[in-house]
């Protein structure tokens, strides 16, 4: 995990570089079938994969908010549906435990001589994924109204909730503070951010034992709690999407977001000029009056499907190649990303995910039996956030569910 964490900072903090550019996609055949999510960063990713099709190579893809969902079903078949899959920290657990991803490292030694050694992700001594960006989530503000009512920029989670006490009583916003709290994963990972916060650890010591059910859990639950109380009423439907778009309509005026999703809401094509131009970003918040961010560093990267031909893993790795190289970086694409990548520029859009970097943001978790936490979280935690169970019942039956697939998939006895 440290690797990987000094191999995200690496990537992140490089700037100007002067690498060679790489070759032309060189395929000669194969089918690349690519399944992600849907933000800018990717999109740009995939269209530079796409860029390879032709004389008999296929390549498409599908990018939706649904990707988790679909990529390891997607990729379970003989041969797989999708031969490729772009991931994170947390959803490349799922696909190595299904199975379903190949390594790298032959593809590597023969056409990925010249991919940087810090975006190789290596895993119990092999190479898994290729990243590409760096990120994470951080305060998202509209400085005007901010400004307007003599509020600093909040840099902890209860001056945040004092803010939009003011903003509502000042009538400038019902539902100022935004969120991406749909129940399931989204609202999971903010509980991941808030716990990580207090200074929570979700297992005992050197087991796959949890230990959520704790002073630390109960207070990330009430401090989210609080924090809803100032979000729009059906919250718990709202993903990042959905978040940003009431930003931009105005309606909310401080949210955690993720960095590569702030360059959308700043562009000239979802809010007004008047909005989109207030839109400023800030370092991650820290709660409870502790010094750890309540935020976790991320790197996103590409997979190989292990259920298909070489000819299509091969064609599939050089298209994706060709997707992250260097000739993707433009005026348009530099601000998409905290980019991995040589010839990356730091933007102003991006000074979110550094300062998250600076303050020594915690890794997500990448542990085999991570992913049975974070799905308990998101299936349990919505009872307490719509009041049905209290904060220690709510964790006892998180603890219980993922107990239960602990034990089934063999971390547990």
């Amino acid at each position: 995990m440290n690797n990987i964490l000094r191999s995200v900072i690496a990537g992140a903090l490089m700037v100007a570089g002067t690498a060679t550019s790489f070759a032309a996609c060189g395929i000669s055949e194969g089918r690349v079938s690519i399944v992600g999510n849907e933000f800018p960063a990717i999109q740009t990713v995939a269209n530079g994969a796409l860029a390879c099709a032709g004389d008999g190579v296929e390549v498409k893809s599908n990018l939706t908010a649904d990707h988790q969902k679909i990529n390891v079903p997607g990729m379970q078949g003989d041969p797989a549906e999708y031969t490729s899959a772009i991931i994170a920290n947390s959803s490349i657990v799922a696909l190595m435990n299904e199975d379903v991803i190949r390594p790298l490292d032959d593809l590597v030694a023969k056409h990925g001589q010249d991919i940087p050694q810090n975006q190789l992700i290596t895993i119990n001594g092999k190479v898994m994924a290729v990243a590409f960006m760096a990120n994470a989530q951080h305060l998202t503000y509209r400085k005007d109204v901010l400004a307007d009512l003599g509020i600093e920029p909040p840099k902890t989670y209860e001056a945040m909730l004092e803010a939009a006490e003011k903003i509502r009583a000042e009538g400038k916003a019902e539902f100022p503070i935004g969120g991406a709290y749909k129940a399931g994963w989204n609202l999971a990972q903010e509980f991941v951010n808030m716990y990580l916060g207090h200074g929570g650890e979700f297992y005992k010591a050197g087991t796959a034992e949890p230990a959520i059910n704790n002073e630390q859990g109960v207070a990330a639950l009430n401090v989210m709690k609080s924090l809803s109380g100032y979000m729009n009423p059906d919250f718990l439907t709202h993903d990042s999407n959905a978040t940003g778009a009431e930003m931009e309509a105005g309606n909310v005026i401080m949210m955690n977001m993720w960095g590569s999703r702030v360059g959308r809401l700043q562009d000239d094509e979802g809010a007004p000029p008047e909005i989109a131009s207030n839109i400023e970003v800030g370092g991650p918040l820290t709660v409870g009056g502790g010094s750890d961010p309540a935020t976790t560093l991320w790197w996103d990267g590409w997979t190989v499907a292990k259920n298909i031909s070489d000819a299509d893993a091969e064609a599939t790795f050089l298209a994706m190649k060709n997707g992250i190289s260097p000739s993707i970086l433009n005026d348009e694409t530099m601000g998409q990303a905290v980019w991995m990548i040589d010839g990356y520029k730091p933007a102003a859009v991006n000074q979110g995910v550094f300062a998250s970097i600076e303050s020594g943001a915690t890794a997500y978790p990448m542990l085999p039996y991570h992913g049975l936490m974070h799905t308990a979280l998101g299936n349990e935690l919505a009872d307490f956030m719509n009041g049905k169970e209290d904060a220690a019942k709510t964790l006892a039956d998180v603890e219980a569910a993922y107990v239960a697939a602990a034990t089934e998939k063999g971390f547990l006895n």
